[in-house]
């Protein structure tokens, strides 16, 4: 019989306690991160951002090892809609020097369980930038499918961007 792996990360809400931290982890992913997402950099921004994952309607995860409990990543649900519709929004981004070691595509994969199970949604959504080819390995790996092109969709760094919307649906 194979033997399971323990999953190397865990996922935690994000907490007002995060911020020194998490902006240490921005600036030094500054090179990794454009020009595709602009994380809060600020002591503002990221108050502003912890306060809005903390609303019914979003959820902000940070991936975080598990031994050591470094940060790793972050994903975001957002605009969860309820009712018949069940459905989010996907947002995320590795930390600098934990990319292409798969530890995003555990944390990623956890945060659609907990979509699915616990928050009991049926849909999630992530637009990304065509480009983006590590972004677009990531959920493809996860399970998601491509259902179409945006043009213009998204305002990013001051410019509005083409998307890919790509979708996974529970089982």
């Amino acid at each position: 019989m194979p033997r399971l792996q323990r999953s190397r990360i865990h996922l935690r809400r994000i907490v007002a306690g995060d911020e020194r931290r998490f902006l240490a982890s921005v600036e030094a992913s500054r090179a990794l991160h454009r020009p595709w997402v602009h994380a809060p950099s600020t002591p503002l921004q990221f108050r502003i951002y912890a306060r809005r994952v903390r609303k019914p309607e979003n959820r902000g995860f940070l991936v975080c090892l598990r031994e050591s409990g470094e940060l790793v990543g972050v994903i975001n649900l957002s605009n969860i809609v309820l009712g018949y519709f069940r459905s989010a929004y996907l947002g995320y981004y590795a930390f600098g020097g934990f990319e292409r070691q798969g530890l995003m595509r555990e944390g990623l994969r956890a945060a659609v369980r907990h979509a699915f199970k616990s928050l009991k949604l049926h849909r999630l959504e992530a637009n990304i930038q065509p480009g983006n080819a590590a972004s677009i390995a990531l959920v493809r790996s996860c399970g998601f499918r491509k259902e179409g092109f945006s043009p213009r969709y998204l305002k990013i760094g001051g410019r509005w961007r083409d998307h890919e919307r790509w979708a996974i649906i529970a089982s």
